[in-house]
């Protein structure tokens, strides 16, 4: 039988605005083991990532109620979109929050469960209020995207405007120079943008730094598509950007046919360009 009060005390953890000064839920010998392969993941390739992150979330899925199930599985609902999961490792972490939040309804895990379901395509069964207030709100996010325009200035002075851009596929994504994710993912839009520019696509990367952070590091890696400088972050309050990266494919209609929530693979940007018409 699941102990109300460890449930509780999880839940105190993790709604905590201080929670990353507290200390942390108790944890047994296993659940350390498996924090420790958590704390590994973005050190891994592609290939050893998609494989590591499903043993981790097996593992999760199958411990008992406690502190520390609820934390494990909290840290690794922001991170099993850090690239091509699979469906199946996704569902699994997504069955994981919707059974924590059954077992103990006062763990704020619903905004990490609604992002699975609405944009990664799981399937949970939850009666919640603030999970059902979540999805809703990711809906509403969406019709703000689909209206949202920008008219911004890249690192070479041109100004871009999304409207403008109609008659082509265009590909919106959000960075900073000091996420990891979205250095990640970087190559591949790269590859992309020469390999689908010819065809109409059109790569838009924004990035609220100053240009002093910005410059040096896009010349040191010498990507050519558009970087665009949002430092008021306007663009992003517009987009209902809360953390990146977040990548938004729109078609040459202007219609938003695509979007993620996380770092793609090269695979994931292909599926969402897809979408568009470009294959």
């Amino acid at each position: 039988m699941k102990s109300p009060f460890l449930l509780a005390a999880a839940a105190l953890y993790l709604t905590s605005s201080s929670a990353q000064t507290q200390t942390p839920p108790p944890m047994d010998d296993h659940e350390k083991a498996i924090a420790a392969e958590i704390g590994k993941l973005r050190s891994l390739p592609d290939d050893e990532w998609t494989k590591s992150v499903g043993s981790v979330a097996r593992q999760i899925q199958k411990l008992p109620g406690s502190p520390g199930k609820i934390a494990l599985v909290s840290h690794l609902g922001n991170l099993v979109t850090e690239g091509d999961a699979g469906q199946d490792t996704l569902q699994a972490v997504a069955s994981t929050l919707a059974d924590v939040m059954r077992a103990a309804p006062n763990v704020e895990l619903y905004d990490a469960l609604a992002r699975l379901v609405r944009y990664e395509h799981c399937e949970v069964s939850l009666d919640n209020p603030k999970y059902r207030e979540a999805l809703a709100k990711l809906e509403e996010d969406d019709k703000r995207r689909q209206d949202a325009d920008l008219t911004l200035t890249d690192l070479k002075g041109a100004s871009w405007s999304l409207k403008s851009l109609r008659g082509k596929v265009v590909l919106v994504n959000f960075w900073a120079t000091w996420c990891p994710p979205c250095r990640r993912e970087m190559p591949d839009m790269e590859a992309l943008s020469k390999r689908f520019g010819p065809s109409g696509l059109v790569i838009l990367a924004i990035s609220d730094e100053e240009v002093a952070k910005v410059q040096p590091f896009i010349a040191e890696k010498k990507y050519t598509y558009p970087i665009l400088l949002d430092p008021g972050r306007k663009v992003a309050e517009a987009f209902a950007v809360q953390g990146i990266p977040k990548t938004f494919v729109f078609d040459r209609k202007g219609k938003l046919v695509a979007q993620a929530i996380d770092r793609r693979t090269e695979r994931q940007f292909l599926a969402m360009l897809k979408q568009a018409g470009l294959e």
